[in-house]
């Protein structure tokens, strides 16, 4: 495989994938399906869905030029259990990742191995997270390894389907790109039609950048989100108490290490800082610069060397030093603004390498002539909370850590500039793309197949009758200090049950989304929204036997391991 594909190969290999495949796309009656997902990409941080954090024009071509949905959303707002659901088109509960301790079966029915038993080269490149890794899910693969299987962004280490595993200098959007167009240059089977899974890392914690975007946003000011500083009135001690806080965000979060000793001031700040650090600070400094070459390192220090010294300095400041306990708004403000900004101008670097490397798979399927018979999809995992509520964080059901991004295109199927409001899931991506190849979906997936809407068959208000409601369930208890809960949304109401709190009793959270799109203020105990209670409930009772979650999720113990037991068997 050509890791590194030089200017000069690129070019011949374009030229030469033009004429060969021009005559082969022609020729294919069913579509290739080129599935691009990220993690933790944010709603908000595409120009698609919100054009004031920053540009994704790449992106926003895909949703352009075919639908983008306001209304997609995770059955398990968690990295494993909704890349299962992707795959099987199920629950967690039915498929078997509850959470990211849990197992992956690879005998299961996923929509990857029908696609390829009826004719299609199917690959994956890039983060698959599951565990174990891919064996015989796809023709191809090659994921990330290492991190707990999240891999590394810079010269991360992959392993294939025979278990070899091999590091690659280089950063980690980008290589997993270079994979990707290697891929279909060098070992598509040409006579097939394709399935290729592009999945990339970013923007997923800890956030780096590559070098040429380290400091692109590092003067900017973002704004700040209306809840940044939210007084979780109304709602269950969970809110408040969750480890999810920009507050609390440590120096990892920001990428804030101490400085190289390049003068005086900075050679004073590097000593003591580490002569500060316990020693989990000092094993992740020392991880990330051992993982750096020298020239990597160097553009680290230049990009970040002056804000990590006035970061230094700025926590000796009580107004800017975290205080544990309980503290009183105005005293975290100066804290939770500047670790917001800090936050922000990693996590929007990281979405613009992103940005760039769609726009140059989709420049491939122009040059190449597959982009007609092509569907593209872009979507991340989830969505993500990006400061709202003060959190940066996923796992609840309320909508930033709820949604995800999807957007389609597919030449001649669907009309450009769509925005369906039909409400979707990830578990029936699947049965969406099987519909789009001529295939049924198994009858035991609970997903279903919205591609009548995108081809304007169904309309939103038809697909709303055939489901009325979303039905979501968080399982990972303790994780992040979130508690277990489940609930269902309307077009206009949602109702969580947060069953595991209260020692069992539990605590109920009803939104009117209409009045209250932030969801600021729980009227579940308001007396107007009596009828809309009783209804919600009716709902969620209707879809928990329809999906046929057991009994025994809602009562503890609630099986969460612990990171000792992970260890110990290796996850």
């Amino acid at each position: 495989m050509n890791i590194k594909r030089s200017t000069l190969s690129k070019g011949i290999g374009l030229l030469l994938a033009s004429s060969a495949m021009t005559s082969v796309a022609a020729e294919q009656e069913r579509p290739n399906i080129l599935f691009i997902f990220s993690d933790d990409h944010a709603n908000q941080a595409i120009s698609a869905y919100n054009p004031t954090l920053g540009q994704t024009p790449n992106i926003d071509r895909i949703a352009n030029e075919g639908a983008i949905f306001e209304r997609a959303y995770v059955t398990n707002s968690i990295c494993q259990p909704s890349r299962a659901s992707v795959m099987t088109g199920k629950h967690s509960h039915k498929n078997g990742v509850l959470d990211n301790s849990s197992r992956w079966n690879p005998n299961q029915v996923i929509f990857p191995k029908i696609m390829e038993e009826d004719g299609y080269d199917t690959a994956l490149i890039g983060k698959w997270h599951m565990h174990p890794t891919p064996v015989k899910e796809f023709g191809y693969s090659l994921v990330l390894n290492g991190a707990g299987g999240q891999g590394t962004y810079y010269n991360p280490e992959f392993i294939d389907q025979e278990g070899k595993t091999q590091v690659i200098e280089g950063y980690s959007t980008d290589l997993i790109t270079d994979m990707s167009l290697d891929w279909l240059e060098e070992s598509w089977e040409e006579d097939k039609p394709f399935l290729l899974k592009v999945q990339y890392k970013a923007p997923h914690t800890p956030r780096r950048p590559p070098a040429r975007h380290m400091d692109t946003f590092m003067d900017h000011n973002f704004p700040i989100p209306d809840t940044l500083f939210d007084d979780y009135k109304t709602r269950g001690e969970h809110a408040e108490n969750a480890w999810m806080q920009l507050y609390g965000m440590t120096p990892v979060g920001i990428n804030a290490f101490p400085p190289a000793p390049t003068t005086p001031e900075k050679a004073r700040v590097r000593e003591e800082w580490i002569n500060s650090m316990d020693g989990d600070q000092r094993w992740h400094f020392d991880q990330w610069m051992n993982r750096l070459t020298d020239e990597q390192k160097a553009a680290f220090h230049e990009a970040y060397d002056d804000a990590n010294v006035d970061y230094w300095e700025k926590m000796k400041d009580p107004m800017y030093k975290r205080r544990w306990g309980d503290v009183p708004r105005d005293l975290k403000v100066a804290r939770t603004e500047y670790m917001y900004q800090r936050f922000m101008r990693d996590y929007m670097a990281t979405v613009l390498t992103i940005d760039e490397n769609v726009g140059r798979i989709l420049d491939y399927l122009d040059e190449s002539g597959l982009a007609e018979n092509t569907i593209v999809v872009y979507s991340s995992d989830q969505s993500f909370f990006i400061g709202e509520h003060g959190w940066a964080e996923k796992r609840y059901m309320y909508e930033e850590g709820f949604k995800m991004p999807f957007m389609i295109r597919w030449p001649g199927q669907i009309a450009p500039e769509q925005r369906p409001q039909a409400m979707i899931q990830n578990m029936d991506f699947g049965p969406t793309f099987l519909d789009a190849v001529g295939l049924k979906a198994p009858e035991e997936m609970q997903g279903l197949s919205f591609l009548d809407v995108l081809t304007g068959k169904v309309s939103d208000k038809e697909w709303e009758e055939k489901r009325p409601v979303v039905y979501y369930h968080y399982y990972m208890e303790g994780a992040h200090n979130v508690p277990r809960h489940d609930g269902v949304r309307s077009d206009r109401y949602k109702l969580i049950d947060f069953y595991s709190q209260n020692k069992g009793e539990g605590f109920l959270e009803l939104y009117d989304l209409v009045t209250d799109p932030n969801e600021v203020n729980n009227v579940y105990e308001s007396p107007e929204y009596k009828d809309v209670r009783e209804m919600m409930h009716k709902e969620l009772d209707r879809v928990r036997a329809e999906y046929e979650v057991p009994d025994d999720v809602f009562t503890p113990p609630y099986p969460y391991m612990t990171r000792k037991e992970r260890k110990e068997l290796g996850l």
